[in-house]
């Protein structure tokens, strides 16, 4: 079978994104999608003391309206700005330097969509990820259609016979429709696995770059892919709703 992700270019996600990364055989970048204001898009979550705080690039014209493919940033003084507060966030991690190290080599790029594709790539090949996975855009594949309709065709374009998705796609998706089309639908079962942080009380939804920082090269090791098939996963949701 042939598990593919379908997913929006991201600055720099979670760990548990990278758990969906492991058992993808196909990964696809909606780059095409209008970007959604409030969104992972262009912000991720650091540690800042005892709390959190955001790390967000700044979009010219907001990105209203805007393709993620024709998104910009504004301004120029981002970079550094964020280089500070990583470094900041980071400091006395262990592996701060191979944290510091991917950031920089992702933020070399100066157009925005190949940074927030570089913002996955680059990580996933500090913790070796999906070293054979087949990565395309949706730009590039002439895959018409809306909803959860062009979501399988792109699927199906791709030759995917299993789609593994966050739980958002709980909300749009017509399950039995990807049956029919003989694709088999999984939801993420993050393991949401800790690691050192210097705070009381940890917190998984954090760049991966503050697991890298502080675990190095055994950071592969906290993510534990795990799926559950759309039926199993509905019920849940039904259960505890």
């Amino acid at each position: 079978m042939t598990a593919v992700v379908i997913t929006q270019p991201m600055l720099f996600p979670w760990p548990g994104f990278f758990e969906q990364l492991m058992i993808a055989d196909g990964y696809i970048y909606l780059d095409d999608t209008q970007f959604s204001k409030g969104s992972f898009t262009n912000r991720i979550q650091l540690l800042h003391g005892n709390d959190r705080c955001w790390m967000t690039i700044p979009l010219a014209g907001k990105g209203s309206f805007q393709k993620i493919s024709e998104l910009t940033a504004a301004g120029g003084d981002w970079k550094a700005s964020h280089r500070a507060l990583l470094r900041q966030s980071l400091l006395g991690a262990p592996y701060i330097d191979d944290a510091l190290s991917i950031f920089d080599s992702v933020y070399r790029h100066s157009s925005l969509l190949e940074l927030l594709i570089a913002s996955i790539e680059e990580p996933a090949r500090y913790l070796g990820i999906g070293e054979n996975r087949k990565i395309e855009k949706t730009s590039e594949m002439n895959v018409e259609g809306t909803s959860w309709q062009r979501v399988l065709d792109i699927v199906l374009k791709a030759s995917g016979t299993r789609y593994l998705t966050g739980h958002g796609a709980a909300n749009y998706l017509d399950h039995t429709a990807f049956e029919r089309a003989g694709v088999h639908v999984e939801y993420m079962n993050y393991s949401r696995a800790p690691w050192p942080q210097p705070i009381g009380t940890f917190t998984p939804y954090v760049s991966v770059l503050d697991l890298i920082a502080r675990v190095g090269p055994e950071a592969r090791n906290c993510l534990i892919p795990a799926t559950v098939a759309w039926q199993d996963f509905l019920k849940e949701e039904t259960v505890t709703s």
